[in-house]
């Protein structure tokens, strides 16, 4: 099992490592990406902050459910990452910040991504959140009413 292999509905982007939240010694965990991406969304919940988002490896899960449960827009990243059902898997969560940033750095063995911005699910302050170029690797806020990528993932 290796970054690059398809599994369980995508492939694997990470292998959890020793220093990461959630690994085990013995076992083998990490992050699956989908195939494509989930198309051009923005982040939703344009004004307020949606407390608890955090930008750890292992949280974008919990940073999904929380704006998918906060925000009224249709048609939002975390939302299209959400309703995402590939093969019989329908856990996908869009990726927190520190996460896409691992998609990011294994994307060449990943393959599947354009030179784009993609959303993470991690806020900065109130009206903005972080999103990964993918043309030079930089991490930046965004304004959460504008449209950027979604990339859906999910925790095996």
């Amino acid at each position: 099992m290796e970054i690059g292999d398809a599994y369980q509905g995508g492939i694997i982007a990470y292998i959890l490592q020793d220093v990461d939240p959630g690994y085990v010694a013995g076992e083998t965990h990490g992050i699956i990406t989908a195939l494509e991406d989930q198309g051009f969304a923005a982040w939703g919940c344009f004004e307020g902050l949606i407390v608890g988002t955090s930008t750890a490896i292992g949280t974008g899960a919990a940073n999904t459910i929380a704006i998918v449960n906060s925000c009224a827009e249709a048609g939002i990243a975390a939302k299209l990452c959400d309703d995402l059902v590939i093969v019989e898997y329908d856990d996908w969560y869009l990726p927190s910040k520190d996460e896409l940033n691992k998609l990011y750095l294994n994307s060449e063995a990943i393959g599947g991504f354009g030179n784009y911005f993609y959303w993470s699910s991690s806020e900065s302050v109130d009206g903005f959140a972080w999103e990964q170029r993918f043309n030079d690797s930089g991490q930046f806020t965004n304004v959460k009413s504008n449209a950027s990528r979604v990339r859906a993932v999910r925790a095996f």
